[in-house]
């Protein structure tokens, strides 16, 4: 019984996979795209983290770690770039000159 709703669970975030790379494709606006790549990253974690419950292994958690931290970092990178037109400030209290 367990088997059966993750598998259907799984396919269903499989599915929302293809939604949400739609989005990051043909999004109209770069945030569109931000939070469709966010998404993924999102529904990403949680299908490894099915994978790891279909498995009865828990060697997973630290992949599902990883790729939680990566999604955020990743998510707040973008964000800057969109709003201040540069990921990385190199000018910030005497900093490097370039």
């Amino acid at each position: 019984m367990l088997d059966a709703a993750l598998t259907i669970a799984l396919a269903i975030i499989s599915l929302s996979v293809l939604g949400a790379i739609y989005r990051v494709l043909r999004g109209p606006s770069m945030p569109d795209r931000v939070i469709a790549l966010d998404m993924i990253g999102i529904q990403l974690l949680s299908i490894v983290a099915i994978v790891s419950i279909m498995l009865r292994s828990e060697s997973y958690s630290d992949i599902i770690l990883l790729i939680g931290i990566v999604a955020f970092l990743g998510t707040v990178a973008f964000s800057k770039y969109i709003e201040r037109g540069e990921a990385i400030e190199y000018e910030r209290d005497g900093g490097i000159d370039r």
